[in-house]
């Protein structure tokens, strides 16, 4: 269900506070939304954070709700969103996430790495207060999960954290060359894309 917004309401978001402010109305709207279920939205958007849409993805019980990936990203595909912000709602006004929670945000942040469309944050809220994912630092401690990955994602990044090692130690071989021939530590940093600190740090054998 598209939420119908006010342009003062498509505000651009700088914090989890406006998110909040705005969120806080929806929830608080008489006849729209049913307060002792568990509700969950998905914001979309702009590159400038400019609020695009608010959909209410699902509504569940008074302790539950489900967010299925394709449903959360079909908004945001569809309405050309570049970032999404999940919320939902705890009826108890109890904010702290449940295991259920931090799934549900694990599984939608890795497929919005997958699709290109970046999860900023996921905020817990009640009509008195609310809990950020990033805020706390959960979001990025969900970002370094592997629990949601594809096999062949996996793989894919550690081909490439592989090849990154093995520039990065070719590179500093080229450095060590320079420095042996006592070459200018800002033109071996120039050369070698090192910071002159890395540099200063490569210990060599002098001729």
């Amino acid at each position: 269900m598209d939420i119908k917004l006010t342009e003062e309401e498509k505000i651009k978001i700088l914090n989890s506070d406006d998110i909040y402010g705005i969120m806080q109305k929806v929830l608080l709207r008489e006849n729209k939304i049913d307060q002792n279920r568990e509700h969950f939205w998905v914001i979309g958007l702009a590159n400038n954070n400019r609020i695009l849409f608010i959909e209410l993805v699902s509504l569940g019980t008074v302790n539950k709700t489900l967010a299925e990936p394709m449903e959360v990203f079909s908004f945001a595909l569809q309405k050309r969103a570049v970032k999404i912000i999940l919320c939902h709602n705890h009826p108890s006004g109890e904010l702290k996430p449940s295991e259920g929670d931090k799934n549900v945000s694990d599984r939608l942040i890795q497929v919005g790495i997958i699709v290109d469309t970046e999860v900023l944050d996921h905020l817990i809220i009640s009509d008195k207060s609310y809990l950020s994912f990033a805020d706390t630092g959960l979001l990025d401690e969900l970002k370094k999960s592997t629990k949601y990955v594809p096999k062949y994602v996996l793989e894919q990044r550690f081909k490439k954290e592989a090849t990154e090692i093995a520039n990065k130690k070719k590179t500093v071989e080229i450095a060590k060359a320079m420095k042996r021939e006592n070459e200018d530590v800002e033109k071996i940093a120039l050369f070698t894309g090192l910071s002159i600190e890395e540099i200063k740090k490569l210990r060599v054998k002098k001729k």
